[in-house]
């Protein structure tokens, strides 16, 4: 990972794909500082497109109220812009779907009897979450075989792990949205950016050669086969905020 100060031809970027939680948060909550970046890249041209582990209902609401072009929910499983819900993943049933999902959780939970299904589980359409808290790395590694074995994808991020789809990724769900409504636009004009092992695959310097992890991204290389190509010396939300005034000074 090379230091932001060091990255060229950020002057080109015209679309923003970011995490939400952890990267644009600073200790879990939206600053004004953040909302002044959003007013800055809107009035330079730029587009923000957050894309999120968090569920269906959180996000549709966030699409609606923040000064975004749209969001992705749920790593890539559905996509929201004002009144628009697309799905993202091939689901013909959702609520069969939720119910094989719930039973794979079942199954975790007779190898490890503490997991907790997540706050925001209800909200849910795509995918199954519970809370990462007190999970080492090594049982990380386990539950995620165990849904391989199953034929289930899974990930995690600082809040939670997710149960998905084999085939439903960030990187996935932003691709389809970039043929769709901005195929115009060449990669080098397309910064993706986060914060945690969910956003690995927008690290993918195949597909996105402009990539940035935020300070605290840090925690997480080692656990990573794919690492952004820049990393901005603050964490969180400030990181972000970093990242645009890196992108709008060469303007």
């Amino acid at each position: 990972m090379t230091p932001l100060d060091c990255a060229e031809n950020l002057h080109r970027i015209r679309l923003i794909a970011t995490d939400m939680d952890g990267t644009l948060t600073i200790q879990e909550k939206f600053s004004t500082k953040l909302l002044a970046a959003f007013d800055r890249c809107h009035h330079a041209g730029i587009q923000i497109l957050v894309v999120t582990g968090r569920s269906a209902g959180w996000v549709s609401g966030l699409a609606n109220y923040l000064p975004i072009w749209g969001a992705i929910a749920e790593n890539g499983g559905l996509f929201y812009r004002g009144e628009t819900q697309e799905f993202l993943v091939p689901i013909l049933d959702v609520n069969l779907h939720r119910q094989k999902l719930a039973e794979m959780f079942a199954e975790l939970q007779t190898h490890f009897p503490n997991l907790q299904e997540s706050s925001d589980n209800a909200f849910r359409r795509t995918d199954w979450t519970f809370d990462v808290a007190d999970l080492t790395v090594e049982e990380l590694k386990r539950i995620n075989l165990l849904c391989q074995n199953k034929g289930w994808g899974f990930t995690y991020s600082t809040i939670q792990c997710h149960l998905k789809l084999a085939a439903q990724s960030k990187a996935l769900g932003l691709t389809q949205i970039l043929e769709d409504y901005f195929a115009h636009y060449d990669r080098e004009q397309i910064a993706t950016i986060g914060d945690s092992p969910n956003d690995e695959s927008l690290f993918d310097a195949s597909q996105f050669p402009i990539s940035i992890g935020v300070a605290n991204l840090k925690r997480y290389q080692n656990q990573l086969q794919h690492l952004p190509t820049y990393v901005t010396i603050a964490e969180e939300g400030n990181g972000f905020c970093e990242f645009v005034d890196a992108v709008l000074k060469g303007r």
